[in-house]
């Protein structure tokens, strides 16, 4: 059984339900789900050094390359094991489409993003990927997104993601699964492309309109709603700053973040960004600041503990010089990876071996 609060230090990693080799990987929260399943990651593509120093202290990954999907997509020296996956992991940088963003304004433009160290395109990151497991060619690819892919003009990229996975040699399905239904002590709806080589799926396939057939995967997650006192210790820096210390004191039970005071205080519709977590709820959406989520009943932030227990990371994770807030943020929450893959391994990859 899964759990959101653990260690490494008592964690079992078995390793043998499969290989995974993981792309965007960040700080390695997909990575960490991946090995509570029981896969063995044998590697990883990050572009930021700060996240593959994390990466590293934490997975002493026996593959790993700090460059551009890009150009790693285009090396002629991977080596053999990469050609032998079960799973091609992936989550590229999503922030054009959040609905926190600024979405169509930012789409197609070159900008430098903190996911990387250069400028990027981040809305082409994700046919980069694809291009890498058409090349691969694993079983299993899954890419992991923001909900606001789901949304508007976004759709019509979704829609060019299909085509793109369909030219690669691959049926995609995506799911919106939300953390919270996960065991997750956390709002945290994203979107789950998984797809299976098309000569691995006739075992699997269904009737899924008159005219098309797709690989039946079921992702069915009903687990308890757990509110934020069963996380709380109160670890969490207090609230120095003034204006965000007078919106509190003039909060009122049922406001939702910190826009709700300010409306009142001062007429405007500053600070939606600074979200109340209520004892009795479940935690709202990590995001990656430190002052993204506010204690309702506490004039604090959330601690380093709670920050690992509402993202499911490991209590010890070492994250270096980086803030907990923004590696957990930016991640995938080990719990949600690990539930799905482990419905990947069990559904698939086990007949399939």
């Amino acid at each position: 059984m899964f759990t959101y609060h653990w260690t490494l230090a008592d964690a079992d990693f078995t390793k043998d339900k499969g290989r995974v080799f993981s792309c965007f990987s960040c700080g390695g929260g997909s990575t960490m789900g991946y090995k509570l399943a029981g896969f063995d990651v044998i590697g990883c593509n990050e572009i930021d050094p700060r996240m593959m120093a994390v990466y590293r202290s934490n997975n002493q990954p026996q593959f790993a390359y700090l460059e551009p999907i890009q150009t790693f997509k285009q090396r002629d020296d991977l080596p053999e094991d990469l050609y032998h996956l079960d799973i091609l992991d992936g989550s590229p940088p999503c922030s054009t489409f959040s609905m926190a963003g600024s979405r169509e304004k930012g789409w197609g433009k070159l900008k430098h993003f903190r996911e990387g160290q250069s400028k990027q395109v981040l809305d082409t990151l994700f046919f980069d990927f694809i291009d890498l497991a058409k090349r691969l060619q694993p079983k299993v690819v899954i890419a992991e997104n923001v909900k606001g892919l789901l949304i508007g003009e976004a759709l019509n990229y979704v829609r060019r993601i299909y085509e793109a996975f369909d030219r690669a040699g691959y049926y995609c399905r995506h799911w919106l699964l939300d953390g919270q239904r996960m065991g997750l002590p956390q709002r945290r709806e994203r979107v789950f492309f998984i797809c299976l080589r098309k000569d691995l799926a006739e075992p699997f396939l269904e009737q899924v309109s008159l005219f098309e057939r797709q690989p039946s995967l079921r992702l069915d997650f009903n687990e308890r709603i757990i509110p934020f006192w069963e996380v709380a210790d109160y670890s969490g820096r207090e609230v120095t700053s003034k204006v965000v210390r007078l919106l509190w004191e003039n909060r009122r039970p049922g406001d939702i973040s910190q826009r709700d005071a300010n409306l009142r205080v001062f007429g405007t519709k500053a600070n939606f960004n600074q979200v109340y977590v209520y004892l009795d709820r479940v935690s709202p959406t990590l995001a990656g600041k430190e002052t993204s989520l506010v204690l309702f009943d506490q004039p604090r932030y959330l601690g380093r503990s709670e920050v690992c227990s509402i993202s499911s990371f490991p209590q010890d994770y070492d994250f270096g010089r980086q803030s907990p807030h923004y590696i957990c943020g930016m991640s995938v929450p080990p719990l949600m990876m690990a539930r799905v893959a482990r419905e990947v391994h069990q559904q698939w990859i086990s007949k399939l071996n």
